[in-house]
């Protein structure tokens, strides 16, 4: 990236990247910085003055880095904030899926929030496994139903033993979820293992399984599958898929549905 592109950078994303680059714990500097994005450091400083004034970094000597404990709160905003378009569309396409009545569960990805946000006018009950799933649902007043468990920070949703056995019991009619990657051979894949488990507690709970994947994962694998391609009823994604990818969906009779 040229020097000029750097300075074209809104202060937005220059300071997500600045938090992404704290995650490590360690101290980020103003000149290291200022050099890397070819901006003054001035610039610098009044983005780390407005992280600051949001709660999530502390000013040292020469730089800043996280405040303590923020760690996972700010893995979860960098997520939220990325493909946001992506999700969107994606999540208008499956609201099409979603008849008036229905029973309907949503993991706790942000693909998946993105769709909580737009049942509001569709007569539904939900349920739900994520903390911003249940804000949102509560904000709107559509009944759902939160299911505990252990909590996963990173994600803000319920994990483990008591969310499994509590979901073995509910029977939604469409489960709503996503994952890190899909890959033909090994299916939908996920890397945290308690959060895997969650998954698919809810998928065999339902009557249909809808995947909700923005292209970017297409090719990607991470730890453990949570659903084999012969688990998954429909695809919802923003790109069509490459060749032999629409291949392995079709020969599991998959639907796909590419947003517009």
């Amino acid at each position: 990236m040229s020097e000029t592109q750097r300075q074209d950078i809104p202060a937005s994303e220059r300071q997500q990247d600045i938090l992404r680059r704290s995650l490590g714990g360690g101290v980020v500097r103003v000149r290291d910085l200022a050099a890397e994005f070819g901006v003054h450091e001035m610039t610098i400083r009044r983005d780390f003055d407005a992280l600051v004034d949001q709660g999530l970094m502390e000013r040292v000597r020469g730089g800043a880095r996280l405040r303590e404990r923020m760690g996972e709160e700010i893995s979860h905003q960098l997520r939220a904030a990325r493909n946001t378009e992506a999700k969107t569309a994606i999540a208008r396409a499956a609201l099409s899926l979603i008849a008036p009545g229905d029973t309907v569960a949503f993991d706790a990805s942000t693909t998946a929030l993105a769709l909580v946000r737009m049942v509001h006018d569709r007569n539904v009950s939900a349920i739900v496994s994520g903390l911003d799933a249940a804000n949102a649902l509560a904000a709107s007043a559509v009944p759902f139903v939160m299911v505990g468990g252990a909590f996963h920070g990173p994600a803000r949703s319920f994990t483990g033993v008591l969310f499994e056995e509590s979901m073995s019991r509910l029977h939604p009619d469409k489960v709503f979820f996503s994952a890190r990657g899909f890959h033909a051979a090994l299916g939908l894949t996920d890397s945290h293992l308690p959060e895997v488990g969650a998954k698919r507690a809810m998928l065999r709970s339902g009557a249909m399984t809808v995947a909700l994947m923005d292209s970017s994962k297409f090719g990607r694998r991470a730890l453990a599958t949570i659903a084999a391609m012969d688990e998954i009823d429909v695809l919802v994604t923003d790109r069509p898929p490459a060749d032999a990818d629409m291949a392995a969906l079709e020969a599991a009779d998959i639907r796909v549905i590419v947003a517009p």
